[in-house]
């Protein structure tokens, strides 16, 4: 096997919005909001749906979804039904994940297109209830009776909830933000930014060229145009330090300073060398108009206690990695829920840091929000310009990701550094 690599680019970008959990999206199934995005960033892409050779769509809250739930979402995209597809896992770093293993296909010379992302939707998580015992006399009994044991929903036992000694991330959050010394006035404030950047952000139609939008009914009379953001008179100072501590009776994290639970589904398209000059040169005539190279990623565990530190980890992995500093980045993307930690444990610049809001704002569907943060960042960055996507996960584990965003009109492959 060849020991050279292959330049990896993001050519075709698109997610849903996101709507908070039982709102607006509520009634579509994670597989139809993955097929909305996929299909809209092959879209935007150029490149054919019998070029792609393999997606990867991460999905945490999989129950009740049907069997592969990515080769479902491909197909409903109008992938052909020989498509390889495989659903990633990775709790709320899934969507990331999924593209760093698109991203490997091609750098090995495996592929030359590929198609990445996440899907969520939390509103339509199941109740859990305890198998019956088949010798118990009882066991014929309904689930859902009473006398059946009901266990936490899929959301919280296979989402939120840490394997290794059942506390939820909020729990851990709440530690972490006592060892840093990081006060519940710091996290409010941070929220209260966080807010208005989402504001103004949607405001100004900063998101509109990621977003697409969602039909609610065959003849799509109503569409989902916009992200959820939350209502103005619960993200005031005063509203803020009114609510209760949420994981732990003298914490500091609430409903407030962290993210909601969300529904929605983001993709990218992944192409190699000879691809992203081919759509980008006008060689198929409608190509993408701005691209971004990838430059390196990185995977780092932390103690599932200290899951919520190890993006800056990753992060510095990937730097060194891409023969870059942090001074090199122009932007940054830090999956919100806990990221004034890593902004304090990096010493980033927080007018660099999720510039136009994020997950506190606007929710956190776990399977999509580390493409979700990718995406926002493809879009922001400017030609020339380094960007860092990063997110924590369950476990303690973290995957970041660093691209380069490149003006497809001078397009010169230049090889990755990873």
């Amino acid at each position: 096997m060849s020991q050279s690599s292959h330049s990896v680019y993001i050519i075709g970008a698109a997610r849903t919005p996101t709507a908070r959990i039982h709102t607006s999206l509520s009634s579509i199934k994670a597989t139809n909001l993955g097929a909305v995005a996929i299909k809209e960033a092959l879209s935007r892409s150029g490149v054919s749906a019998d070029s792609i050779s393999d997606v990867y769509m991460g999905q945490v809250l999989q129950a009740g979804a049907g069997q592969t739930p990515a080769k479902q979402a491909a197909i409903k995209a109008g992938l052909p039904l020989t498509i390889e597809a495989t659903t990633i896992n990775k709790v709320c770093a899934s969507g990331l994940k999924a593209i760093t293993m698109a991203t490997q296909n091609i750098q090995l010379g495996h592929a030359t297109a590929q198609v990445a992302g996440g899907m969520e939707s939390m509103s339509q998580v199941p109740a859990y209830y305890r198998k019956p015992d088949p010798t118990s006399s009882t066991s014929s009994r309904i689930p859902g009776t009473q006398q059946q044991q009901q266990l936490p929903s899929d959301g919280l036992l296979d989402g939120l909830r840490c394997p290794f000694n059942g506390h939820l991330m909020g729990y851990y959050a709440d530690q972490i933000a006592q060892r840093f010394g990081i006060s519940r006035e710091d996290q409010d404030k941070y929220a209260l930014e966080s807010y208005h950047r989402a504001i103004r952000a949607h405001a100004a139609g900063i998101y509109k060229d990621e977003i697409i939008r969602v039909p609610l009914n065959p003849r799509k009379t109503q569409l989902v145009t916009e992200d959820f953001i939350q209502e103005a008179d619960k993200f005031t100072p005063e509203a803020l330090a009114q609510l209760s501590p949420a994981f732990s009776e003298k914490g500091t994290v609430t409903a407030g300073n962290a993210s909601f639970l969300g529904d929605g589904a983001s993709a990218v398209v992944l192409v190699n060398d000879d691809l992203a000059r081919k759509y980008t040169r006008g060689d198929e005539g409608n190509g993408p108009k701005i691209m971004a190279e990838i430059m390196a990623y990185a995977d780092v565990s932390a103690t599932p206690a200290e899951f919520a530190l190890a993006p800056a980890k990753a992060i510095r992995i990937a730097l060194e990695r891409a023969n870059l500093s942090v001074h090199d980045i122009s932007l940054w993307e830090i999956n919100e829920a806990f990221a004034v930690v890593v902004t304090l444990e990096l010493r980033l610049d927080p007018k660099l840091v999720n510039i136009n809001g994020g997950a506190i704002s606007f929710g956190h569907p776990l399977g999509s929000s580390g493409c979700r943060i990718l995406i926002s960042l493809f879009y922001q960055l400017q030609p020339g310009q380094y960007g860092v996507a990063a997110i924590c996960n369950g476990g303690g584990g973290s995957t970041a990701m660093i691209i380069k965003r490149i003006n497809s009109e001078d397009f010169q492959c230049v090889g990755s550094t990873i």
